[in-house]
């Protein structure tokens, strides 16, 4: 029953040593200090698993971004048209804590590594929040992460001015310390190579309106390839909670940090702060927006509880 079930699956699935070996003789170009410095919060990921996760994904990925850019010059020339520079764009999804931005830049450093797309960027769903003031106005604070949270029109149109070639592309930026979208200031793309754009909603096909308006564009519609990051709900609330009582020791230190108010919390009652969050708020975005757009992915991730990738599910062609 196994053997069907597989057979019949959409995914290709990899254990860790199945998919190492397709690595080839992809060189392995990071350092261990250099690696030190993708790490997020509590996540330990190792040169070996850099090895025999990342870059397999790195030279799948090579290969795909030059057939795509054959393709898009076979398309101009059929239109007679002047060869352009069409960024390649990989949407990163998954639950808050399970390692998205991690693996986003564990993945630009080796892509800008391969001769052909040394200008990769990473982009942010997090920039498109509504600003606090709003989601005050409109009694969504405790719904932040959730789909109707985000300005998606506006999403939408700066990844479809970086699939036209735009030369120059402002993107709002938010700050985790503030908890909020920061007035004025901006991250600029100019004629990137890749854009990894990394976020809850990215796979994500409705606004949380339910006002059974008709399907309409979606940023899933401009992306050439898309990863999801995967783990057991229960291993990604640990890793909330371990993450939230590391923050307390260190950021939320900072008076000027929007959660300086459990800087004193003691390791019992932070453990309950941080439960109740997920529990109230992205336990529930989980379950309800982001798990089942799962299957979206071309690429699924799949974590251990020690945080660490164990297999890999590749969609067929």
């Amino acid at each position: 029953m196994q053997a069907a079930a597989e057979t019949l699956s959409p995914y290709l699935h990899f254990t860790r040593a199945e998919w190492a070996e397709l690595r080839a003789s992809t060189p392995l170009t990071l350092s261990e200090p250099e690696l030190i410095q993708l790490r997020g919060v509590n996540e330990q990921v190792s040169l070996a698993e850099v090895a025999e996760i990342y870059l397999p994904l790195s030279r799948l990925l090579n290969l795909y971004v030059a057939a795509t850019q054959k393709l898009h010059q076979a398309s101009d020339t059929f239109l007679g048209k002047k060869a352009g520079k069409v960024p390649y764009v990989i949407g990163m999804g998954g639950s808050v804590a399970v390692g998205k931005s991690t693996t986003a830049r564990v993945l630009r450093a080796l892509l800008a590594r391969w001769g052909d797309h040394p200008k990769v960027e990473i982009v942010t769903t997090d920039g498109f929040l509504y600003p606090n003031r709003v989601l005050e106005e409109r009694g969504l604070m405790q719904r932040k992460g959730f789909p109707e949270s985000y300005d998606l029109r506006r999403l939408v149109e700066v990844i479809a001015d970086v699939k036209s070639g735009k030369g120059e592309i402002l993107i709002p930026v938010y700050s985790h310390q503030s908890y909020d979208v920061v007035p004025g200031e901006t991250q600029t793309l100019r004629h990137p190579d890749i854009v990894i754009l990394e976020g809850l909603n990215v796979l994500q096909t409705g606004d949380g309106r339910g006002d059974g308006r008709p399907p309409r564009l979606f940023v899933s519609d401009f992306f050439d390839f898309s990863i999801y990051v995967d783990a057991d709900a229960r291993h990604i609330e640990q890793w909330y909670v371990d993450r939230f009582l590391t923050l307390r020791d260190s950021v939320f230190r900072d008076p000027d940090s929007y959660f300086h108010r459990y800087a004193d919390l003691s390791n019992g009652e932070a453990r309950q702060v941080a439960r109740g969050i997920w529990e109230g708020i992205n336990g529930v975005n989980l379950l309800e927006n982001i798990l089942p757009t799962r299957d979206r992915a071309q690429l699924v991730l799949e974590k251990g509880a020690d945080h660490s990738v164990e297999s890999v599910r590749l969609r067929r062609l």
